[in-house]
């Protein structure tokens, strides 16, 4: 062959050999929805929601992985709580929470068997309000609901189990007791958010507890000398120990974000706490599936991409290549995502996380303590090395 003749084609199976054929089947009538997202779900957003329906069945729920969910947006009152959210909790598919305070404000609406309606978002909203009733978009419900869950928390709270600081998981936790109960008294089932993760030991965290009409009679509260208080720290330290807990002990650490905001970030600092802050020695969450219609490119940290994530150590870079983030809102992807899990994955046994809760903290605290500095903490990145100006300003003194 000439120096300039040309060499012939590589076979198109090589040259696509790591990609599946597009030639979907057609779809039938009876498809189930996992099947649905298998075979006709190829490409765009649909891909991409493919793409994190096989990350959570395949990699993040296999080998008892320890997942924990963080929630934003209106998904309980849009009924997503009792379709969704429960099913995935029963089946221990969910060990550990981070919601809004709004969503577990609303999700007592059904927990005490008000009655929330489907309505639109083209209402009169002057009429609404003269005739007293709330409207989310296009969920309706009577202003009572309001009055009559507010009142429920104010007259829990007022217990003596209440009156001293606690992390917003023991809040929680006995808050979800009491909707449990009233549930049972109310003949209901698998209703509530709360009372599921009260009966499944599921910890849920609120990482703005002020934030939310819980937060707001928690407060009000207060002025009638209640001792309630959040433990802050204690919620930072606890979700890091989970974390800790989890990959100490030779586990997957997954997220699994709806929306963004506040709860993705106190989901994901969980490793720069570890190990930039206690100076332990770790590599960040293992997978990381996120459903969100927010762009990275705006400055909001709903639209933050794994791959920036891995910059500042909360997703371990050698598992980037199976980050998931899907742009799809999360009233149409929760749905699919949980129908395909539970088509394709066994239930697994609940981890009951809260039941270890002072075990897992203090684990983590034992190794902060042999391991954390108060000045500069060593770490394996490479960094610049200097020194704090704490450190700095002792050396000074110490030379005069």
């Amino acid at each position: 062959m000439s120096k300039n003749a040309k060499r012939p084609a590589a076979p198109v199976a090589k040259k696509f050999a790591a990609y599946p054929r597009l030639n979907p089947f057609g779809i039938g009538k009876n498809i189930s929805a996992a099947d649905l997202i298998d075979q006709a779900f190829l490409a765009y957003n649909g891909g991409r929601l493919r793409e994190a329906a096989k990350l959570l069945a395949e990699k993040m729920l296999p080998d008892d992985g320890c997942i924990g969910m963080s929630l934003t947006g209106a998904l309980t009152p849009a009924g997503l709580g009792k379709s969704c959210l429960i099913p995935l909790m029963k089946a221990g598919f969910v060990d550990w929470i981070v919601s809004t305070g709004a969503n577990l404000y609303h999700d007592l609406h059904y927990g005490l068997n008000m009655e929330l309606y489907a309505g639109s978002p083209f209402l009169d909203d002057v009429v609404l309000h003269k005739d007293g009733v709330i409207r989310i978009y296009d969920v309706l419900f009577d202003y009572n609901v309001l009055l009559d869950t507010d009142a429920f928390v104010r007259e829990v709270i007022q217990g003596p189990e209440f009156q001293r600081p606690m992390g917003t998981d023991e809040f929680h936790f006995l808050l979800g007791k009491y909707v449990s109960e009233r549930g049972r008294a109310l003949k209901l089932k698998d209703s509530s958010v709360l009372a599921t993760a009260y009966e499944c030991g599921i910890p849920i965290f609120t990482s703005s507890p002020g934030d939310s009409s819980i937060g707001m009679n928690v407060a009000a509260m207060a002025l009638r000398d209640s001792k309630l208080l959040f433990d802050v720290n204690r919620d930072v330290n606890q979700t890091a120990g989970i974390v800790y807990d989890a990959k100490s002990s030779g586990l997957k650490s997954s997220v699994f974000i709806l929306g963004g905001g506040s709860p993705k970030n106190f989901m994901l600092q969980t490793e720069p706490q570890i190990q930039e802050v206690m100076g332990i020695q770790e590599k960040g969450h293992d997978y990381f599936l996120q459903c969100t219609d927010a762009r990275p490119d705006t400055g909001g940290l709903s639209g933050a991409t794994p791959a920036e994530a891995v910059s500042w150590g909360k997703i371990d870079p050698n598992t980037l290549p199976d980050c998931v983030v899907a742009y799809v809102d999360s009233t149409i992807s929760l749905p699919l995502l949980t129908a395909y899990s539970l088509a394709r994955v066994r239930p697994r046994k609940q981890k009951r996380l809260y039941d270890r809760r002072d075990a897992i903290l203090e684990k983590v605290r034992a190794q902060y303590l042999k391991t954390g500095t108060v000045d500069k903490i060593k770490t394996s990145r490479k960094v610049a090395k200097r020194s704090s100006g704490v450190a700095l300003n002792k050396t000074l003194d110490r030379d005069r």
